[in-house]
């Protein structure tokens, strides 16, 4: 069952991970510094599949500038063409060109709003941008959409821990993530559960100190 759920992953997932640098340490010091990505829909890292090691981030290519001219002007030409726009968004999300990517990926959403994958990458973009609220209601689009697209929820606690603070949420989050696959795990290899377990352990901790 284990290997078909992943099976079915892959189908939604490319080789790029996008790390972010979101840092879920925090000031109280959880997991000692592990590095988390709000990770790309199409990312190479799975839920439930471990990272063998932090990716590089995208170098641009002389034809990266051109792929984007030409899905430029095939949108401008054919701005009913949801896949076009989805590609430009791509390539800009890839060029780090994030506004430009929330753009392109809300028109094609404009054009078809029931892609959990272009949801989840524009969250990305808007996380990027600096919009974590944004960030939450394009995931929680793309899990309406697909209640069982991982990369959406694992990127929801992400968020919602790193950025907002949201601890109870952020294990909410991931606790909804074990649901759709009990042996989900983040990029950096540790289990989904670990982490909520040793996040629990640590607030705990941290409650009997204040107590006392």
């Amino acid at each position: 069952m284990a290997k078909n759920k992943q099976k079915d992953n892959a189908q939604y997932v490319r080789k790029e991970t996008f790390w972010l640098g979101a840092l879920l340490a925090l000031a109280v010091g959880f997991f000692g510094g592990v590095m988390f990505a709000v990770l790309k829909s199409d990312s190479g890292a799975i839920p439930g599949r471990p990272q063998a090691q932090a990716p590089q981030a995208q170098v641009a290519t002389p034809a990266r500038p051109n792929m984007i001219a030409s899905l430029e002007d095939e949108t401008a030409k054919n701005p009913q063409n949801t896949k076009a726009w989805v590609q430009l968004g791509n390539e800009y999300f890839d060029s780090s060109q994030h506004e430009k990517a929330i753009w392109a990926y809300r028109k094609a959403l404009e054009l078809d709003s029931n892609n959990a994958n272009v949801w989840t990458d524009l969250g990305v973009m808007y996380r990027r941008s600096g919009k974590p609220q944004e960030a939450l209601q394009a995931f929680d689009k793309a899990i309406e959409v697909d209640p069982k697209h991982e990369p959406s929820r694992l990127n929801k606690g992400i968020v919602l821990l790193h950025d907002m603070q949201n601890f109870d949420g952020a294990i909410a989050a991931w606790e909804a993530l074990l649901a759709v696959n009990p042996i989900a795990m983040a990029p950096t290899g540790r289990s989904v559960d670990e982490m909520i377990q040793q996040m629990k352990k640590q607030r705990g901790q941290m409650g009997q100190g204040t107590a006392q």
